[in-house]
């Protein structure tokens, strides 16, 4: 994938923002909270499920996330590896685990209940 499809796929998720941190970083959020990371040096980093997460790192498609893995985020050191429909599945997953903890308030004001 991509770093502009990966873009596109996180922005086309209904509520999505972008906002650049950490330097170069573009960081994608749901109401105000992240669901993915991606680096100017092709790697990025999502939120997965539990299972996801020992799938993903027990596999070897991805390792645990720096500072983030005991919150179930795996990185992909090289996004150009990635699948484009895998990557677009796994965004809309990392999207709906971090929009479910929303309050219902959020949700409704985001388009999401």
């Amino acid at each position: 994938m991509t770093p502009d499809a990966f873009d596109r796929a996180c922005r086309a998720l209904i509520g999505a923002t972008m906002d650049v941190q950490w330097g170069e970083d573009h960081v994608y959020k749901v109401g105000g909270r992240m669901f993915a990371v991606s680096g100017p040096h092709g790697h990025c980093s999502i939120k997965v499920s539990d299972i996801a997460f020992e799938a993903l790192v027990e596999a070897g498609v991805g390792r645990p996330a720096p500072y983030l893995a005991r919150a179930k985020w795996v990185r992909f050191d090289d996004l150009a590896a990635v699948d484009d429909a895998d990557m677009a599945a796994w965004l809309a997953n990392a999207h709906a685990l971090v929009a479910a903890k929303l309050t219902r308030a959020a949700r409704r004001q985001l388009g999401l209940a």
